[in-house]
């Protein structure tokens, strides 16, 4: 991304969250091709232990430049974000600020973009805030608590173990919250069954090691139409799993799906 520009927002509970933004590409501004762009921004919110620094989640911003502006941002007590991550729960807060500074850069239609753990926290920020345009869940979970393959054994051990949580403090630049959910916050699956009529894609490789497809078959199965279901052969875990031909695909529905 040319010359983005960087911001420190605050949440409606006072984390910091560390943040970026980037216009429109010059060809999607001036082709005529999408004449919403300079109108549109994609909010793009990381997996677990991710930050809009990292190579796959600027990839993937500068992918969706094509067709709008972009924003990433840090989830509290990852990056450069302050706080402790709550891993789903309270990050809703931290993507409802970056959308707020969407809005007052001026966009109208906002598309939230969420990959692995963002993508439940998008979908529960759609069930419980108004404003998205559209939604996208890549690599998203539809329920809590699921420790079905080898990899999400690890992530509740980094999770739930004081040990785990040193190391993902150290080792992955993660900060996470030792309090337990209370009450236990709205399922993925559950949250897609309030979204209509804002239209929703869920997006997920048939190789993801972290979720079956058990999951995006029952959170799609929840929606309400508007909806879509992309399965994508040989695909692979959240943002370090897409490529560009994809990022544009999503940037394509999006647009087509955020018009008016």
């Amino acid at each position: 991304m040319p010359a983005p520009e960087q911001a420190v927002l605050c949440t409606d509970d006072d984390v910091r969250i560390s943040a970026v933004h980037g216009p429109a590409a010059d060809s999607a501004a001036g082709s005529g091709v999408d004449s919403g762009a300079l109108d549109r921004v994609f909010v793009v919110a990381h997996g677990f232990t991710g930050s809009w620094r990292r190579p796959a989640v600027r990839t993937v911003l500068r992918g969706l430049r094509r067709h709008g502006g972009v924003i990433g941002f840090d989830f509290r007590g990852h990056g450069a974000s302050t706080g402790l991550s709550t891993v789903g729960d309270r990050e809703v807060r931290d993507l409802e600020a970056a959308i707020g500074w969407g809005r007052r850069l001026g966009y109208r239609r906002v598309v939230t973009v969420g990959f692995s753990m963002g993508g439940g926290v998008v979908l529960r920020h759609a069930a419980l805030y108004t404003g998205p345009a559209a939604v996208v869940a890549v690599s998203a979970p539809a329920r809590w608590y699921y420790r079905g393959t080898a990899p999400m054994r690890r992530v509740h051990f980094a999770i739930e173990r004081p040990t785990g949580r040193v190391l993902a403090r150290f080792a992955l630049r993660t900060r996470i919250s030792a309090e337990p959910w209370h009450p236990v916050p709205l399922a993925p699956f559950e949250a897609a069954a309030a979204l209509a009529p804002t239209p929703l894609l869920v997006v997920h490789g048939d190789r993801d090691p972290y979720f079956p497809l058990d999951h995006p078959r029952q959170i799609h199965a929840a929606a309400r139409p508007p909806k879509e279901l992309w399965i994508e052969p040989g695909l692979g875990h959240a943002e370090n799993a897409v490529d560009a031909e994809l990022v544009d695909r999503i940037g394509r529905w999006a647009r087509a799906h955020s018009e008016g």
